[in-house]
């Protein structure tokens, strides 16, 4: 995990959501004037797909902004899971979109419509390939440099888009020069399976930050592992991990000598929030010192000495 200042990071997924909308207007100006030149369905379906981008790039622009806001009095831990609000919104978006291109390629199977002025639609998705891609490149960028939630989904998204523009090129190159219109149709619906498939990826990882998933079994050895490497630590129990936005929450309890002076304690839980925000930058810490031996009865979670697990 990289160091990146907040501000930075703030500006990443500022501008990147920025672009996205962007792009997808450019996309829609193209695929609809594809579309009148054309009548193709996978043309049809790769414009609706392009039409509901906007809305979840829109959804994403807002909602980074409002995730970026500082903690206030009705939301003490911030308002980072705007983010993943943002990407349940994308999910339900391409899930509906998915439905939409299903029914009307199926509808063209059986009713297949000729592709006209089919070399137009094929530059044009040509561009919407390469824009798209340029747009991908872009948002991983700002991924590496914010963690940002709601742009990985945004990424999702749109890589979801590349592959289902090549399924669209291939069946508009087949309607317009084999004269094979249900193939047309027929990569219309591999859109939408593929889209599909896509939102039940987003939805999952929407899920995982709004129920509080527990972070990565490697995450949590790395914070027992930074935790323990100080001697006076004994050991270490209850340690809850979840994400918030791009902040990792960590708490957790510590045991320590009992004969320790407040300060003394203190000071050694501090120096363990240290190397804690060494290791995992930006994240929320909170730990509690406990007297060696006298932990709370009614503490059911597993014990952590060195060495063992799980702890979460």
């Amino acid at each position: 995990m990289t160091s990146v200042p907040s501000s930075d990071a703030r500006a990443a997924t500022r501008d990147i959501t920025r672009l996205a909308v962007g792009v997808a207007v450019v996309l829609i100006v193209l695929k609809a004037f594809a579309l009148g030149a054309s009548g193709s369905v996978s043309i049809l379906a790769s414009l609706a797909d392009s039409a509901l981008d906007l809305v979840a790039s829109l959804a994403t622009f807002f909602a980074v902004r409002w995730a970026a806001a500082p903690a206030d009095e009705d939301h003490r831990y911030g308002h980072g899971k705007g983010e993943a609000l943002a990407a349940l919104v994308q999910s339900g978006l391409v899930f509906a979109s998915a439905v939409f291109i299903g029914f009307e390629a199926i509808q063209r199977m059986f009713d297949p419509q000729p592709v006209s002025s089919g070399a137009t639609a094929v530059v044009v998705v040509v561009l919407s390939i390469g824009l798209t891609g340029w747009l991908i490149w872009m948002q991983s960028r700002a991924v590496r440099r914010s963690g940002s939630l709601a742009v990985a989904a945004d990424r999702a998204h749109y890589a979801s888009d590349l592959a289902a523009n090549g399924v669209v090129l291939i069946g508009v190159i087949s309607g317009t020069f084999l004269s094979a219109p249900g193939l047309d149709a027929a990569a219309g619906l591999l859109v939408s399976v593929w889209l599909f498939w896509g939102a039940i990826g987003i939805l999952r990882n929407a899920s995982d930050h709004l129920l509080d998933r527990a972070a990565p079994e490697e995450q949590r050895k790395a914070i027992v592992a930074a935790v323990l490497a100080d001697p006076r630590i004994s050991g270490l129990h209850q340690l809850r991990t979840r994400m918030a936005g791009t902040v990792l929450m960590i708490q957790m309890h510590v045991d320590l000598d009992p004969g320790l002076t407040l300060v003394a304690a203190h000071d050694i839980v501090v120096e363990a929030e240290d190397r804690l925000r060494v290791a995992f930058p930006g994240s929320d810490i909170l730990i509690h010192a406990d007297p060696r031996g006298r932990t709370r009865p009614d503490d059911t979670a597993p014990m952590a000495p060195a060495g063992s697990g799980p702890w979460a």
